[in-house]
């Protein structure tokens, strides 16, 4: 280890894992909550267009990617909100769109810069300069800074668009917002992961997330910790595996999701049996019960003889008074809703 850290390359990227492995999950929270997990795609492949303009006109391809990408995220946004043509429809212009224009542009280079877009396409984090860095920390900044600030209305937004909108919220503006937070989180990423695997940092930590936390908070913490977690083991690995940093980086991710998909459904099967189960439950709760409603997450408690019972898909699950996470210390029982 020490004479990995050693290598002045190996800093840099494991400075680069650490702030992609933070940064992309925060972001690919919210495309998850919208249902939008392939958008990071698209917009890497616009990216992929704006990386060639760099390297062709010998720019900084991290400006003509961010460029490009923002351009783009803002443009396929604004013909989603105006009904111009359907998401999927934009978002297929977004992928077959960018592709296109970097295939052409990258016929039209050398051998070198070829080799230099091949980087960009599957990762190479070994590269990563110092100049490189220091933008991806201002972007990464950017990023954490924003969602931090606007994660309440973010959130707001992309669980129920209308409903936000009727409260008064700037849907479009908080729309475009996040479409170039995404864009952003690409050409940081594109480094690291590689333009054809982006979605992955973004998406599979909250997917991981999702399976051990019980709340949006709460898996957006553990999807940042997994993210910077598996984003550091990955460069880790390949520098003594001698493999790809992007392709180890989400193998890695897709092997925990598998090992805690699989312990999450054994533990949950093994609740279902722990629990005392009775076939009626004498008392039902509503908006008409009498009992002190209490929201609670995505659902609300009925506050009944010192306990919070909450009805769950056909059984009520009963919670101490002062429970803030859905798996505190409650019992199922059978009952209507």
């Amino acid at each position: 280890m020490s004479e990995m850290l050693a290598l002045e390359f190996m800093r840099n990227a494991l400075i680069g894992a650490v702030l992609v492995g933070f940064a992309a999950p925060l972001v690919g929270i919210f495309l998850v909550q919208r249902r939008m997990s392939l958008v990071g795609d698209g917009m890497g492949h616009v990216a992929l267009a704006g990386v060639a303009i760099g390297v062709l006109t010998g720019t900084q391809p991290v400006y003509t990617a961010l460029i490009a990408a923002v351009l783009a995220a803002v443009a396929i946004e604004l013909l989603r909100e105006r009904g111009s043509t359907s998401g999927d429809v934009a978002l297929a212009l977004m992928f077959y769109g960018g592709i296109a224009a970097g295939v052409v542009l990258m016929s039209q280079s050398t051998s070198t810069s070829a080799a230099n877009l091949t980087g960009f396409l599957f990762g190479a984090i070994l590269t990563t300069t110092q100049g490189d860095l220091i933008a991806f920390a201002v972007l990464a900044a950017i990023v954490v800074a924003t969602v931090t600030v606007l994660r309440q209305r973010l959130f707001a937004v992309a669980n129920d668009e209308v409903y936000a909108r009727a409260t008064g919220m700037r849907v479009t503006t908080l729309n475009l917002t996040l479409a170039v937070l995404t864009a952003t989180t690409v050409v940081i990423s594109m480094r690291i992961v590689g333009l054809l695997l982006i979605s992955a940092l973004m998406i599979l930590p909250n997917a991981i997330a999702q399976r051990i936390s019980s709340s949006f908070a709460a898996t957006a913490r553990w999807g940042a910790v997994i993210g910077i977690v598996t984003a550091v083991a990955g460069v880790v690995t390949s520098y003594y595996a001698q493999t790809p940093s992007g392709g180890t980086i989400v193998l890695i991710l897709i092997a925990v999701f598998i090992v805690v998909a699989v312990a999450s459904g054994a533990y949950h099967r093994f609740q279902a049996r722990t629990y005392p189960r009775v076939e009626r439950h004498d008392h039902e709760h509503g908006p008409d019960c009498g009992h002190e409603a209490i929201p609670h997450g995505d659902h609300v408690d009925y506050l009944h003889d010192g306990h919070r019972h909450a009805a769950h898909q056909g059984h009520y699950d009963e919670h101490h008074p002062d429970a803030h996470e859905h798996q505190a210390d409650h019992v199922s029982a059978k009952g209507p809703r």
